[in-house]
């Protein structure tokens, strides 16, 4: 079921056409002629009057007739319509929704605690009221299950690569998580503005080993960064002291002294130099 456009009329229109047939009424009242297109003009009008109602911006009217769907008003102020058919407000307004904390698995299986705030607002008035049984509450439980769907597509941080993880890349898993929860909510006439992750964490269970490990891989990065600098440095001055002609070294002293630079350069603790004032070696 598609929405489509309701049958109504300014409403301003319509009350001046009824304040005239009142004072119609009331001249032939007055005047004692009180006759048969008198009686049909005050019946018509009395008849008339429940056909009125206010439309507020970024809202709509959704009309039936006896059960059947006959179209929805959009345009904003005092409308008229027919007075028989039944008319059935509903907000056209950007909402948010955010969702319960839920524990999950990643898709390395770690339990993690994740939730998400979810921006829409009804697109088809036709399909919000008609297709399913209350959509806010059909929004509020499918974006939950998108959100849990979603999540153990990923893995809670990036361990290689440049695989996509929850924490890392928040604009992919927004732009994810939105087009998981708009593919459930389309049936409902809802369109999804924004998906974002509001609560990312590891369950209170593992914390403390996965803030461990966190703590591991830094150091090894920051280590392996280190050692990298570290080669680069004795190289260099390999390379300048064979250039320049300061001084020939032998394998075994290039060993000795590449092995001297490195525990200088890649020790966390500042070292203590000998200094060997007798002889070359």
């Amino acid at each position: 079921m598609n929405e489509k456009i309701g049958f109504s009329v300014s409403g301003y229109g319509v009350f001046a056409v009824l304040l005239a047939a009142a004072v119609f009424i009331v001249s032939q009242a007055a005047m004692g002629n009180i006759e048969l297109i008198t009686v049909l003009v005050f019946l018509l009008t009395i008849a008339a009057v429940p056909g009125f109602f206010m439309v507020q911006p970024n809202q709509a009217k959704v009309m039936t007739f006896f059960g059947s769907y006959v179209g929805t008003v959009k345009s904003v102020g005092l409308r008229w319509t027919i007075p028989l058919f039944i008319r059935k407000k509903i907000s056209l307004r950007i909402r948010n929704f955010e969702s319960n904390q839920m524990k999950v698995n990643d898709n390395h299986g770690n339990p993690i605690e994740i939730a998400t705030v979810v921006v829409w607002s009804v697109d088809d008035t036709a399909e919000a009221v008609f297709e399913v049984d209350d959509y806010i509450s059909f929004v509020n439980i499918q974006s939950e299950s998108a959100l849990r769907n979603m999540a153990t597509s990923y893995p809670y941080d990036q361990h290689e690569g440049d695989d996509i993880a929850l924490r890392s890349h928040p604009q992919e898993v927004s732009e994810a998580l939105k087009l998981e929860i708009q593919e459930r909510l389309g049936k409902a006439g809802v369109i999804v503005h924004e998906a974002r992750i509001s609560h990312l964490a590891y369950a209170p269970e593992i914390a403390n080993a996965m803030l461990q490990r966190q703590q591991a891989s830094a150091i090894i990065a920051a280590r392996r960064l280190i050692v990298d600098g570290a080669v680069g440095m004795v190289e260099m001055a390999l390379k300048q002291l064979s250039e320049k002609g300061i001084v020939e070294l032998d394998e075994e002293r290039k060993a000795a002294m590449v092995s001297n630079l490195l525990v200088v350069l890649c020790s966390d603790k500042s070292t203590q130099p000998v200094v060997n004032a007798g002889s070359l070696y």
